[in-house]
């Protein structure tokens, strides 16, 4: 399978499961930092996917994408892309319904299933490169 069939397969998958669910990060040891909405528009002051906004500038503190903060490094403790990470950021609707934990760590327990998380942790350092883009080919 070529990598325009695995975009056009997420991207009805995606919408099909996550169209009512707005899916939000939350990190930190107590998962009390709120780290930006995972699958909300490119336009969306609070999406990880706005590039302009405090949680998907890769240069903003509060991002995923940024590889030098506490939350985008591959070697912090908070970080989705440590393999080793002890405190990685939640995934959570709008109801407070708990989807696991976004993470490379296998041994992590409770690590999230969904598909666009495997998606994100499979493809992290791509997608920091070209966020817009990526959203394009998940979402769109």
């Amino acid at each position: 399978m070529n990598y325009k069939n695995i975009f056009i397969f997420l991207n009805l998958l995606i919408g099909c499961i996550f169209q009512a669910q707005t899916l939000h990060l939350y990190g930190g040891s107590g998962q009390d930092e709120y780290l930006g909405c995972l699958n909300c528009d490119t336009f969306d002051k609070n999406s990880i996917w706005n590039s302009y906004s405090d949680y998907g500038n890769v240069f903003s503190s509060k991002s995923i994408w940024n590889g030098y903060g506490n939350y985008g490094s591959s070697y912090s403790t908070y970080s989705p892309w440590s393999s080793y990470a002890s405190y990685p950021p939640a995934i959570v609707d709008q109801d407070g319904k708990f989807y696991g934990y976004l993470t490379l760590n296998t041994y992590k327990s409770e690590r999230s299933e969904l598909e666009l998380a495997q998606v994100l942790c499979q493809y992290h350092d791509d997608i920091r490169k070209d966020i817009g883009g990526w959203y394009d080919k998940l979402f769109r």
